[in-house]
């Protein structure tokens, strides 16, 4: 006889120590969204850059922070002679708070990690059980359910909590991804608008032509079809006409001659 599969509630409620391991566990997400958050803000606020240019206001050296610490001067003076040359201008800006990303790693990392865990474990108990089989009763029960009403069951039955978690973090991923994509494409665009402003002007003057080109023979062709339709109709009416009046011409034809005598 097989043995039954054991589940992870079983492995967990088999040791004494099941309050511990949620009680750690929920200690460590908390922990991990802690710093996920902190991570997060030091991204935001006022930033502040030193920018050194030479004589020609061309940018040479760059760094964060409003002075230069004594090991980047020692290194910038090596490397481009004494700093008494140059000249330095702070630029500061406001960074807003980065919610995108936080929610995407405050969301996505805590999910990610816990599928891998759950996977692993499952996989391991997978490979030391094997495979459970469904019962004789639930296999009956799938072979009984007809209809789209249990098909619709039996697509829900067969979700599990890995579908739910891969879903979450798809959508988590694209939620991050697909803002940031769109933006990168937007300035692309809009950068290739102001470098080539003939080139795409004079494009879209082509493709306008072509599509009035286009409206135009349409239009042409419709007026011809309309036109073919209606001398068509004008020749059926006139034949129906002719084959209306050819057999009255014929029986006042008749009635009109004399009648001959016997």
């Amino acid at each position: 006889m097989r043995t039954e599969k054991p589940r992870l509630l079983d492995f967990f409620e088999s040791h004494h120590h099941l309050k511990l391991v949620l009680s750690l566990t929920v200690l460590f997400l908390l922990i991990l969204e802690t710093l996920i958050y902190l991570t997060a803000a030091s991204q935001a606020g006022q930033r502040t850059r030193l920018i050194i240019t030479n004589t020609e206001g061309q940018k040479v050296y760059e760094t964060t922070g409003s002075t230069l610490s004594s090991y980047e001067k020692m290194v910038f003076e090596s490397t481009f002679g004494p700093l008494d040359r140059y000249r330095m201008q702070l630029h500061s800006e406001e960074r807003p708070f980065p919610f995108r990303a936080w929610l995407s790693a405050a969301v996505g990392i805590p999910v990610g990690l816990i599928l891998i865990i759950a996977f692993a474990i499952k996989a391991f108990l997978s490979l030391l059980y094997g495979d459970a089989e469904p019962p004789p009763a639930a296999q009956a029960q799938m072979g009984s359910a007809e209809g789209r009403l249990g098909s619709v069951f039996e697509l829900f039955r067969g979700i599990s909590v890995f579908h739910v978690g891969i879903l979450v973090v798809v959508s988590v991923i694209l939620f991050w991804m697909v803002p940031n994509l769109l933006g990168d494409f937007g300035r692309v665009t809009w950068t290739f608008l102001k470098e080539y402003k003939i080139l795409v002007f004079g494009g879209a003057l082509f493709l306008a032509g072509i599509l009035i080109w286009i409206i135009y023979l349409r239009y042409r062709l419709s007026k011809q079809v309309l036109q073919n339709q209606v001398e068509i109709e004008k020749l059926r009416l006139e034949y129906h006409r002719a084959c209306d009046n050819r057999p009255l011409e014929l029986l006042t034809a008749s009635h009109s001659e004399p009648r001959s005598d016997a």
